[in-house]
């Protein structure tokens, strides 16, 4: 995938593109906080975080284009092969390590703009706030803050 910084329209969400890092199966108790629906800044996406193996992800869920258009594909990917597939459900975050307050080592994707960040950080300020960061290299990052979905 083709590297750039998180996308400003569409589901509002950065997506999932590569994996990198591994966890240690005890994390999962810290991991909690960070699980659940989160609200975007953008286009009222909704991505919900879970674990995906070892590692946490999330996909998009929900969007105000995409309850215009739940058939919505991601015709703006890199990877021709990848433009067929649905952007309801696709992973925008994948291959997050670490915890209680503070994620790394993932890489995030904006199926709008068909951008990816191949390294971010996840921070979670307080239990209803987190910083999604992104970079395509040291000191090209992106930030968004995320609401909890309740």
């Amino acid at each position: 995938m083709a590297t750039g910084s998180i996308g400003r329209r569409g589901a509002g969400a950065a997506v999932l593109a590569l994996v990198l890092g591994g966890a240690a199966p005890g994390a999962w108790p810290e991991d909690k906080a960070l699980l659940g629906r989160w609200h975007t800044e953008r286009e009222g996406g909704i991505v919900d975080v879970q674990r995906c193996g070892a590692l946490l992800c999330g996909r998009v869920v929900d969007g105000t284009r995409l309850r215009a258009n739940p058939g919505q594909r991601d015709v703006r990917n890199p990877d021709r092969s990848l433009r067929g597939r649905k952007v309801l459900g696709a992973i925008v975050l994948n291959g997050f390590a670490g915890g209680p307050t503070e994620w790394r080592g993932g890489s995030l994707y904006d199926p709008e703009t068909g951008n990816a960040a191949s390294s971010g950080t996840l921070t979670l300020v307080d239990p209803d706030t987190l910083k999604v960061r992104g970079c395509i290299a040291l000191f090209l990052c992106k930030t968004q803050t995320w609401r909890r979905a309740r």
